[in-house]
This record gives structure tokens, sequence and C-alpha cells, in this order.
């Protein structure tokens, strides 16, 4: 496992009975044996709004961290992708999509197979740059349709 992956993990569990929390960077660091902007890195590309957290960060006094756990519900998760989706979307960023979806468990197993399929090259052969705006188009209204 690596070690963003254990630093997530870590502070994952500390939201197991609460909705807000808070850390101390060099403490953090400490612990895991890294440097602090290695936490930095951590909790700036795992815990976004777009996860389902909100950030409060401190200078000074070994780096205050205070992270909010946010309740988004699927309707407002699926909008929020669908309006910071650009004209086009690539094979590859339809799977970190997906891979976020299945993490977050707003979708189902079969769901991401037929989001995957509907968007893959194998279906759209078509040349570029139009195969990549297909695809967002095609995305975003599978999104839509996902919104209860």
């Amino acid at each position: 496992m690596r070690m963003s992956d254990m630093i997530e993990d870590f502070i994952k569990e500390l939201f197991e009975e609460k909705d807000s929390i808070e850390i101390q960077r060099n403490d953090l660091a400490t612990k895991f044996n890294c440097v602090p902007s290695q936490i930095n890195y951590v909790i700036a590309t795992r815990f976004k709004p777009s996860q389902g957290y909100y950030v409060e960060s401190k200078r000074g006094g070994g780096g205050h961290i205070k992270i909010r756990k946010i309740n988004i519900t699927k309707s407002n998760y699926f909008m929020h992708i669908i309006n910071s989706i650009e004209d086009y979307l690539t094979g590859q960023d339809v799977d970190i999509f997906i891979s976020n979806f299945l993490s977050y468990n707003m979708i189902t197993k079969n769901e991401a197979k037929l989001l995957k399929v509907a968007t893959s090259d194998n279906v759209l052969k078509i040349m570029q740059p139009e195969r990549d705006i297909l695809r967002a188009r095609i995305f975003k209204n599978m999104l839509v349709n996902l919104i209860d």
C-alpha cells in the first residue's frame, strides 16, 4: 500500500464517529514518518469538496487542519460533476470518474459497466476531437439519468 493511501485511510477512520476532525500536520507526518508536504498532498487531492469534504487549514503551530465531512446527496454530487465536465472527455477521464463514483458508493458495479461500455473507444469509432466531444455528451446524459 502506498504512503498516500495509508494516510488517506487513517484520516477516513477518524471520521467513523464524527463529521468533523482536527489534525496537526506535523504530528501526522511524524506518525507516518514522512514530510508535512505529503500530508498536504493527500488532503489536497483526496479531501476535496467534490469528494464530500471541506478543509480549513491554518499555518503555524504545526499546521492545524480541520476537515469536515459534507453531507452531499447523490443528485447534488452528479450535478456538480456534470457542471464541471468540459465539452470533451477522454476515456481515461471517464475511468477516473467511474472509480470515484464506485469508491463513494454513488453507483453500482453494473452502472459502472454501462457507463464504461457506452463511452468506450470501441463504441465511439469516430475521429478525434469528435470522439471526446461525443463521449462527454453521452457521459453527462447518462449521469443525468442516474439522478433520483
